[in-house]
């Protein structure tokens, strides 16, 4: 079952819309250090996020096989930087971003439970787990159902933004101008602060990739990735920036870093008689934004395990449903164990550098790939001066906030990244026969458990 135009613009939409709107205004403008500043670096991210969409457009139509960056690394520096790209991203980036958007959903779903206070990190983790396993349980069910669930949730967080943009329209055309005089003032941050300020800009926008994870099961590829991704992501930078004005006309700077949350506190005191609809729709963003993640995720675990990157098994798929369903079940149950630990924000902003690390390198390999694999068809072709400017943005991401505040963190990250050549020596390079010998029951037992199968062998 192929993924058409709509459903490819959904799936963007729906991934980048998720709880980040809600929450991240505060930390941008905290970093930025007043509204000038803050709206630009949303507009800025917003620009950012399109060029490298675009870079990954070219590499998506020029490649187009499942995984994204996987295969371009692949093509470009070889199998090496493939696995350690599959390795950090598979264990690592996509569960735990799975875990934080259900613990995000969890929240805003208890909270009308627990009136002024808290609700206790028990609920939020069971109910964060019940969400893994129902959307791991949907995605397993049907290609066709996960795309539904995705376009209906994707629609439904788009009525909850235009409601927000057009509150915050009206109340501008009465006048409530006063929070952008002097916009500019006390605004002072230093070269880290800018670059914290958009890592919390660009996690809001994160997602922007995701339909190159599936280009193997999106219908005419060549017109449908560039077009969902020239559509979805400038429709999110305008929601965005119309959002974040519409909480400036409400709210001083002072207020907005005071709040909780800063979509609640909007619709208190602008939708007070139908403010619940706020949290409700929180709840439906992150939901879909979850099953997007959901989606993508089980395809790059599953081509991973294609070329010989991870067990076997988890490159199988249901033999009677066609979804990759040993892949899907692999990613909740990491996700669930990422659940347990008390705060794991901390976790994703340390990963988040080596997020944008493998963003540059893949704009990094649309270059490389430009001299050695001349030979590719390239149905778009991007100037060469928009990989070059996403290569520099990503080292000064990268870079930046490390110099700025340097943390052993940020050193285990690295650490961890490179700890899986400790995998890849024996088992992935060397292919050493006792780890094969001990695999294959296991396999074969899990292909008997799970009703899966080679693709080719279904087929």
């Amino acid at each position: 079952i192929l993924v058409g135009l709509l459903s490819g613009i959904c799936l963007i939409v729906g991934t980048m819309i998720g709880s980040g709107i809600f929450i991240s205004p505060k930390s941008v403008l905290l970093y930025s250090g007043a509204v000038g500043p803050c709206l630009l670096i949303w507009a800025a991210c917003g620009v950012l996020a399109t060029l490298g969409a675009l870079c990954y457009a070219e590499l998506g139509t020029m490649i187009t096989k499942s995984g994204a960056e996987y295969f371009y690394f692949m093509e470009a520096f070889g199998p090496l930087v493939a696995y350690l790209y599959s390795w950090t991203t598979v264990m690592v980036l996509k569960p735990s971003s799975f875990a934080i958007i259900t613990l995000s959903f969890a929240e805003y779903a208890s909270t009308p439970f627990y009136a002024g206070c808290t609700p206790p990190p028990l609920v939020t983790k069971c109910l964060s787990a019940a969400a893994i396993f129902l959307i791991v349980g949907i995605n397993c069910l049907s290609v066709k159902l996960a795309s539904y669930v995705q376009n209906f949730f994707t629609a439904a967080k788009l009525v909850i933004i235009l409601v927000i943009v057009g509150a915050g329209i009206v109340l501008l055309a009465q006048g409530n101008t006063e929070n952008f005089s002097n916009s500019f003032d006390g605004a002072s941050p230093s070269f880290g602060a800018i670059g914290l300020a958009f890592y919390n800009g660009l996690w809001a926008y994160d997602g922007w990739n995701q339909l190159n994870f599936i280009t193997e099961e999106l219908k005419d590829p060549y017109r449908n990735l560039p077009l969902a991704i020239i559509i979805g992501i400038p429709l999110v930078s305008v929601c965005y920036v119309l959002v974040n004005v519409s909480y400036f006309t409400v709210m001083t700077t002072t207020e907005l870093l005071q709040s909780q949350a800063v979509a609640v506190t909007f619709g208190d005191r602008v939708l007070y008689p139908v403010a619940w609809m706020i949290p409700l729709f929180v709840v439906f963003s992150t939901f879909g934004s979850a099953n997007g993640s959901c989606f993508t995720a089980g395809r790059l675990a599953y081509v991973a395990a294609r070329e010989g990157h991870i067990v076997k098994i988890i490159s199988y798929i249901d033999v009677k449903r066609y979804t990759p369903s040993p892949a899907l079940i692999f990613n909740g149950i990491i996700a669930i164990f990422y659940i347990i630990p008390a705060d794991i924000n901390t976790l994703i902003n340390y990963f988040s550098f080596a997020q944008w690390a493998f963003y540059g390198l893949a704009a990094l390999s649309l270059i490389v790939m430009r001299f050695t694999r001349k030979d590719l068809h390239r149905p778009l072709k991007v100037p060469i001066v928009l990989p070059v400017i996403v290569v520099l943005i990503s080292c000064y991401l990268v870079i930046a906030p490390i110099i700025d505040k340097p943390e052993l963190e940020y050193l285990y990250c690295t650490i961890f990244m490179f700890s899986g050549l400790i995998l890849y020596y024996p088992f992935v390079y060397r292919k050493v026969e006792w780890g094969r010998k001990l695999m294959r029951p296991i396999t074969m037992h899990l292909q008997l458990l799970m009703e899966a199968g080679p693709p080719e062998k279904i087929e």
